[in-house]
């Protein structure tokens, strides 16, 4: 009975059903690539591409369009001394504009979202498919068979291949891979606390041109107001007033680029020599180390670019592309340049040059207007935070948190309370904080520009594995951005003492959280992968299991994708009864957007038929609703029971005397088998028939055209037998087991490691939500079962 538990990966014992399946599975090649194609970018009409462009402005670009109301503050936050520093900063302006949002995000960053998924993590998951870099190892052949999960394939000999084979056989690579993605996660996190803080105090601080009498005190309160109401709303979500954001950002962008082209008339036009890069290098000579410092300010003229790409969710990225180059990039440029030319005439006005600059007679409606769009940038940034905190969900990077789905229209609205109140008490400390906007843009430009690094280093990857690059080419792109960066990067770190320490204090509390949790979880599944019980041991218990089998259902939840878990022989070995039915169930998180609903369930048989043990694997992709999932039983036992009539159906029409329990791959169309004892199913489902570990999905050619009937008398009636059973179990009880692991460390540990893992992770895991709510379980049917084990 054990000889044949060892393996389901012989191919060369499949009988002939085999070769009969693998000739009439050939037509499916070319329905999975029309399939692979539904989730690739769409083909727009023109007039559909600028609708979309339009609507973008709201999602995308808010970020970036309000950094004129402190750009030049922050470069001159004493005041200009010559006019041809003004030429010099807004030469730099112009070519960091160029060089970074236009070239580099706009045409190649954007280039490499993830199925239309933009943000750090959507490059890690391109990384995770092209290359096995996950630390925690639960991907299985099958996945890789996902119409969602594409990916490139390259010569052996080439340096992709190489580079790939080098990636995976280095661990110290994968755990650099993974500290640089939660480095650039964390401070988009510090990037959701400053750009409310500044955006709208910079809005705000607009009150003192016209009032001039009015104190610093006042506009911080008013400031502090507009944010706690602005986080206060954030549960009711952006689906109702979503619609505004476009029309008020562009707005934005034609009053600021409208008052630009005014200021140029007004003041002179020589401020367009600014466009000869000269001006650049005889800013530097004549500022010396001011002058460098004062790219700290320079730089705020491009954060927002990271939240571009985080942002990038619902809207292709032509239409992105085409909102940058029509509105964005020019309303920008023009604004910049008339607020230079205002300077230039008015050198110690630049702590309020935006505001100075406006005509009187529509200063209050540029105020109401910047105040609103200072509000949409900070939606903007908050929107990017809680969805890469999804994502970093997901993949096992942060502490299990609740996610709420603010609109049933876009799955990317999602609302993080704790979240959402841990930033509204850390910007409102930052806004009050701090003297001046001076500091608090420099602790911005500090999270802007690490968040950037980041993205370039894994966009080298994306080039070789994912796009295959030229050398030449990606050496080309490497050397220009870091150029830019760490230019930016060295100015940035004269202000550490400045607020460029507030960034990475956040971010450094955030890493250590994130680590924490992520090294417990890798820790957790280790520990489940080698304390694993083997098959021989739950055969050789009998089809009683060595217990009372009592009715009812028992599901195991366990995070193996494969083998049964430890918590079951623990569970077995302390009780006296076991449920007639056990369904081990592992839900797991893929490296892809999403999962299709008809390809979510893995289904095979553990041990024989008379054992009644079943395996269920649930995969979701980082922007699933598996939290909304209420109805996830019900479709487990859908597919359990579908998966029953399949493979009752194909021991019938099988006539090969190789053809067995263990270990064979099976496929059939299940056409005609949509209704049994009143359960409704999908009409596709990914099925396998196994005793043994691994799962092979088998998918059905849609001419075959087989029913229960034509199995045969004896195999029909097992089937009922078996459905009626499994019924029956359903009606008795469904028990959920789940296994509270307690991770401790070893006695001999160092101080740091029992810091780590005694301390901060059970801290994390005592305030963090428990499985039972995310899985929806009712208390009443929850059974809990402790172990602990140690590091």
């Amino acid at each position: 009975m054990g000889s044949r538990v060892d393996t389901d990966d012989d191919s060369d014992n499949r009988g002939s059903m085999w070769d009969l399946d693998q000739k009439l599975d050939q037509p499916m090649d070319e329905e999975a690539g029309r399939l692979k194609n539904m989730y690739r970018e769409k083909k727009f009409s023109a007039l559909l591409l600028l609708r979309l462009a339009f609507q973008s402005l709201g999602v995308v670009y808010g970020d970036l369009g309000t950094s004129p109301l402190y750009v030049f503050y922050n470069t001159f936050p004493n005041g200009v001394k010559d006019q041809e520093d003004v030429i010099g900063a807004l030469s730099l302006i112009i070519y960091s504009l160029t060089l970074v949002p236009l070239l580099k995000y706009v045409f190649v960053v954007l280039r490499a979202n993830d199925n239309g998924q933009g943000g750090t993590f959507a490059l890690y998951s391109l990384l995770c498919r092209h290359a096995k870099i996950k630390t925690i190892p639960n991907q299985h052949r099958t996945d890789e068979e996902l119409t969602t999960y594409s990916r490139s394939t390259f010569h052996e000999r080439s340096f992709a291949a190489k580079t790939k084979r080098w990636l995976e056989e280095q661990e110290s690579a994968k755990s650099v891979i993974l500290i640089l993605v939660l480095v650039g996660t964390c401070m988009v996190i510090g990037d959701g606390i400053l750009t409310p803080a500044i955006s709208v105090l910079s809005a705000v601080g607009g009150i003192k041109v016209n009032q001039p009498h009015m104190s610093s005190g006042v506009v911080v309160l008013v400031a502090v107001v507009i944010l706690v109401g602005f986080f206060s709303l954030q549960h009711y979500g952006t689906d109702r007033v979503s619609w505004l954001f476009a029309p008020i950002v562009l707005l934005w962008f034609l009053l600021i680029g409208g008052i630009g082209i005014f200021n140029i008339w007004k003041y002179g036009s020589s401020v367009l020599k600014a466009f000869s890069p000269v001006y650049i290098y005889r800013y530097f000579r004549r500022g010396g180390k001011e002058g460098w410092t004062s790219l700290g300010g320079i730089m705020l003229s491009i954060t927002g670019t990271e939240a571009l790409f985080a942002d990038l969710a619902h809207f292709p990225v032509s239409a992105v592309q085409l909102a940058f180059t029509l509105v964005v990039f020019p309303c920008l440029l023009l604004a910049y340049t008339g607020q230079a030319a205002y300077l230039m005439n008015n050198l110690s006005h630049s702590q309020d040059a935006f505001y100075r600059s406006i005509p009187d007679r529509i200063y209050w409606p540029v105020f109401i207007v910047a105040t609103f769009a200072a509000i949409v940038a900070s939606q903007a940034t908050i929107t990017a935070t809680f969805s890469i905190i999804k994502q970093a969900l997901a993949l096992g990077c942060f502490p299990r948190v609740k996610v709420v789905y603010t609109s049933k229209k876009f799955l990317g609205q999602i609302y993080v309370p704790d979240i959402n109140w841990i930033l509204m008490i850390l910007c409102i400390g930052v806004t009050a904080g701090f003297e001046n906007q001076n500091q608090i843009g420099n602790a911005y430009g500090t999270a802007v520009v690490i968040v950037m690094l980041v993205t370039t280093f894994l966009m080298i990857l994306i080039m070789i594995l994912v796009w295959r690059c030229h050398w030449i080419l990606v050496l080309l792109f490497t050397g220009l951005s870091l150029i830019v960066e760490f230019t930016y990067f060295s100015s940035v770190l004269f202000k550490v003492d400045q607020g460029g320490w507030v960034p990475l204090a956040i971010a450094g509390a955030f890493l250590i959280i994130m680590s924490v949790w992520h090294y417990g979880t890798v820790k957790r599944y280790e520990f489940e992968m080698h304390s694993k019980v083997s098959m021989a041991w739950i055969l050789g218990l009998g089809p009683s299991l060595g217990l009372v089998r009592v009715p009812g259902i028992g599901l195991v939840y366990t995070e193996l994708a494969s083998g049964v878990p430890h918590i079951f022989s623990h569970f077995i070995t302390n009780l006296p009864a076991i449920h007639s039915v056990v369904v081990f169930v592992c839900v797991k998180y893929l490296p892809v957007y999403t999962v299709p609903e008809e390809e979510r369930f893995l289904v095979k048989r553990i041990g024989p038929k008379n054992y009644h043990i079943f395996r269920c694997v649930a995969r979701y992709g980082y922007k699933d609703l598996h939290k909304k999932d209420d109805d996830f039983e019900k479709k487990l036992f859908d597919n359990l029971f579908m998966f029953v009539r399949l493979e009752s159906m194909m021991e019938g029409c099988s006539d090969s005397d190789e053809y067995s329990l263990y270990g064979h791959q099976i496929e059939a169309s299940r056409d005609g088998l949509m209704h049994n004892n009143g359960n409704t199913v999908s009409s596709t489902m990914d099925l396998t028939m196994s005793s043994v570990d691994s799962i092979v999905p088998a998918r059905s050619p849609t001419h075959m055209n087989i029913t229960v009937r034509s199995s045969g008398q004896t195999s029909s009636q097992t089937e009922i037998d078996e459905l009626e059973f499994l019924n029956s179990c359903r009606d008795a009880g469904v028990v959920h087991i789940l296994g509270n692991t307690v991770v401790r460390a070893r006695r001999e540990s160092r101080f740091y490691k029992k810091i780590a893992v005694d301390y901060i992770y059970a801290f994390l895991r005592k305030v963090c939500r428990e499985n039972s709510v995310i899985f929806n379980v009712p208390h009443e049917s929850l059974l809990n079962v402790g172990q602990i084990f140690y590091v």
